[in-house]
């Protein structure tokens, strides 16, 4: 049984726990309601431009002249996953989730005799995938002295992977984050950013009133523009729902760990009770059997 002593040095160091993830909770707290915001903000851009494109790519016959980041490389042998983790830890099952959707998706794509290659955003991914699949990564972005993104940070990121898409590095980039639902619920989701796939268009800009539209330029000029940046702000889009993944997987996190904290200290309380109830009755015994002695 452990003495009085270790157990009261116990109880004073949970406690000090227990203040240091109260605080993060709150800190996390304070950071998740204007992440969300900016997650929230950055959704309907990213849809529309991508229903834009859906539209002035369903106006041009993709062939050998078409923007290669339209028409792709004419193979899918070698993928390149892009993982955007954190770069600090203590956010729960934040990042875990992230490496493990891109993990399955590595494996799958081996099996089918693929090649892959990682690129990785933030660190707290490279361990587990070092370890996994030695020697595939290629890159890792820093981000740590990032406080708030922004959209030159994730436009950094998309011309270094154009460069390498253009300079053959690999044919199909899979980007991987967390979109954010809410404090309890981050899902791990997967999109093919390089080529950029581009879904039928939808709603007014599929109507017979989108047909009388005359570009100026052309649509392949104009696709040849909006497509770099495309690929730029789904990155950004990805970015800002890791933020506010981040931050709200960690709140849950501490949350739980000061719930378990106060747990653990009423049970560590109650031990010490009873172990200072029993040395007192001990000390009790002996002092009448002394007197007896007498």
């Amino acid at each position: 049984m452990a003495s009085l002593k270790a157990l009261k040095v116990r109880i004073t160091s949970v406690k000090s726990t227990q203040k240091i993830t109260k605080a993060m909770k709150m800190v996390a707290a304070a950071k998740l309601r204007r992440a969300q915001m900016a997650a929230e903000a950055g959704r309907p851009y990213a849809e529309r431009i991508n229903a834009v494109m859906a539209n002035l790519a369903s106006k041009v016959t993709v062939g050998p002249q078409s923007p290669k980041l339209l028409a792709g490389t004419g193979n899918d042998q070698v993928h390149l996953l892009v993982v955007a983790t954190s770069e600090r830890g203590l956010a729960g099952a934040f990042n875990t989730n992230i490496v493990r959707a891109a993990r399955k998706t590595a494996e799958r794509l081996l099996a089918e005799g693929k090649t892959v290659k990682f690129y990785l955003i933030g660190k707290k991914g490279r361990a587990v995938i070092q370890r996994l699949f030695p020697g595939k990564i290629v890159h890792q972005v820093d981000q740590t002295h990032i406080k708030n993104v922004a959209f030159g940070d994730a436009h950094e990121v998309s011309e270094d992977l154009i460069a390498r898409y253009a300079g053959g590095e690999f044919d199909v980039a899979h980007l991987f984050f967390a979109k954010f639902q809410s404090a309890l619920v981050q899902d791990p989701t997967e999109i093919q950013i390089i080529p950029v796939p581009l879904a039928p268009a939808t709603g007014a800009e599929s109507s017979g009133a989108s047909a009388a539209v005359e570009y100026e330029p052309d649509e392949e000029a104009i696709l040849a523009e909006l497509l770099p940046r495309n690929v730029a702000i789904q990155l950004f889009r990805a970015m800002l729902e890791n933020a506010a993944s981040e931050q709200g997987s960690r709140m849950t996190a501490m949350d739980n760990a000061t719930r378990n904290a106060g747990e653990m200290i009423n049970k560590l309380t109650i031990q010490y009770n009873r172990t200072r109830q029993a040395a007192i009755t001990t000390e009790l015994i002996e002092i009448i059997a002394g007197a007896e002695a007498l």
